[in-house]
């Protein structure tokens, strides 16, 4: 695991106070059954996507994020300033006998203002437009685990 940034390429800034969780970058090379298994089913996921919803999705990248205890992520929008091929953001909840009182819910910050709380509870999936949806990950009260990714267009 290393100490997730924010930017992308040479621009990528590690700042503890913005975001604390920690990364491991998925990648076909591992050759990790669990891994080709989630690969595969993405691959699945985006001919269906690309089938039905005319996406156009070319691509994508994952990592399992750790979101130790005591650790966040400030309010943020997941397409970079300088690359707009991140087209959808998907994060799977790999979290069992999570409760309330163990915080680290994602907070959608929605365009009229209000805001979405979702616990990151096993087996949930959230799934939206990377340019469109701020949202942060609150305070986290025991550790809190994902795999976090983008589907993309290049």
């Amino acid at each position: 695991m290393q100490n997730a940034g924010t930017g992308n390429d040479a621009l990528v800034h590690h700042d503890k106070k913005f975001r604390s969780d920690v990364i491991y970058w998925l990648d076909k090379k591992n050759n990790n059954e669990h891994e080709r298994s989630f690969f595969t089913l993405m691959d699945s996921f985006i001919l269906y996507l690309n089938k039905t919803c005319y996406t156009g999705i070319t691509g994508y990248e994952f990592h399992y994020t750790l979101y130790p205890q005591g650790s966040f992520y400030k309010k943020h929008i997941d397409q970079f300033k300088n690359n707009s091929s991140r087209q959808y953001s998907m994060i799977m909840y790999l979290n069992e006998d999570w409760i309330a009182a163990d915080g680290g819910e994602l907070c959608i910050h929605h365009k009229d203002l209000s805001l979405q709380n979702i616990a990151p509870t096993n087996g949930k999936c959230v799934f939206f437009k990377s340019s469109e949806l701020a949202h942060e990950v609150l305070l986290t009260n025991k550790p809190r685990m994902s795999i976090t990714g983008w589907l993309k267009m290049d």
